[in-house]
């Protein structure tokens, strides 16, 4: 097998060292395609033997090709991309709103798999939600899948719409958890903490809790209520919350990405 990214940058090394850690590809098989010098000779330096700046014959010759580019950045790029791409490639995007159908006409092939992963994924922890066009057949979606849970764990949807909700919910959820610790350490610091204790309080806080939720059958909602007592802190916090309606508004920031998503890809 033989894999194109076509981008170098965050998920696409990413996706390159996750690959090869992984041993599903090795360098020789491992084609990479990056417009910026500073990047190619980056990589060059790190022993990638095939990085090329402009699609070439090359592209004709792999298995997989995966969009790693953002979509502001696509149109002249799949203008001389497509001219390469064969029926019998798989191309896996994974840029934020775009359909599959909006790349069926742009590259000239039917065979995508669209994705969306998250930033976790960079250590191996990262969740990716995926789709795909019906004419990608058992056996690609499951070698594309293989190679996404090099990354951590994946979902596949035989429904395209929840990509979208993908990308609301785990695409763009680590920032609302950063948003949440970083409100709490700066609060720490506020009753009198170092910033290096609010944040040693706070961090250490969020892994206990998702380790331990992961390790059990409890729902969040049997944690919250082990966690509280009735008239205790817990429940005094937890109040505040409630009346200030934050589930409510939680919800109302995921709907926003979700619509942001899908404009995206108009």
């Amino acid at each position: 097998m033989k894999i194109l990214i076509v981008g170098a940058g965050n998920m696409g090394t990413t996706y390159a060292e996750s690959f090869l850690l992984s041993h599903s590809i090795t360098k020789d098989d491992l084609l990479i395609l990056e417009k910026t010098s500073e990047k190619a000779d980056f990589l060059k330096e790190k022993g990638y033997k095939n990085v090329i700046s402009e699609p070439s014959e090359k592209v004709s010759k792999v298995t997989l090709i995966i969009l790693a580019v953002k979509p502001q950045d696509t149109k002249a790029l799949f203008r001389t991309l497509r001219e390469y791409i064969l029926p019998s490639q798989t191309v896996l995007s994974i840029m934020a709103g775009v359909k599959i159908e909006t790349l069926k006409d742009s590259l000239g092939t039917s065979k995508i798999v669209r994705a969306m992963p998250n930033l976790p994924s960079q250590i191996g922890m990262g969740m990716t939600g995926f789709t795909a066009d019906q004419s990608v057949t058992r056996d690609e979606l499951f070698f594309v899948q293989n190679l996404l849970n090099t990354t951590g764990k994946s979902l596949y949807f035989s429904e395209e719409e929840k990509i979208d909700a993908v990308t609301a919910i785990s695409g763009s959820g680590p920032a609302y958890i950063y948003f949440f610790m970083e409100s709490m350490i700066k609060e720490g610091q506020k009753m009198g903490f170092s910033h290096s204790e609010a944040e040693l309080l706070v961090t250490q806080t969020f892994m206990g809790a998702v380790h331990l939720e992961n390790k059990s059958n409890h729902s969040c909602q049997e944690w919250i209520q082990r966690v509280s007592s009735k008239g205790g802190t817990t429940e005094a916090a937890l109040n505040v919350f409630s009346e200030q309606k934050l589930s409510d508004k939680i919800g109302k920031g995921l709907e926003a990405a979700k619509r942001r998503a899908e404009k995206l890809g108009e």
